[in-house]
């Protein structure tokens, strides 16, 4: 991931699109469209876990495809 650091920063910027983690509410996913992975074209997503008084990323992935889940953005 360190290839996409840009990419990772702007994602939580200015995400394509945001979804809702329909298991976890208070779990964020935001996404964002990288034409020049490793692997191709591929959606980065970002999953933030929100608390309280705390935010913080739980993990990182490439996909094909979206999660479903209440669209925020």
């Amino acid at each position: 991931m360190t290839a996409l650091e840009h990419e990772l920063e702007q994602t939580l910027i200015e995400p394509e699109k945001v979804r809702r983690s329909q298991s976890d509410p208070s779990v964020i996913l935001y996404y964002r469209y990288c034409k020049d992975t490793i692997v191709g074209e591929k959606w980065l997503c970002i999953v933030v876990k929100i608390l309280i008084n705390d935010a913080f990323i739980l993990t990182v992935y490439l996909t094909n495809k979206l999660k479903s889940g209440e669209s925020l953005r």
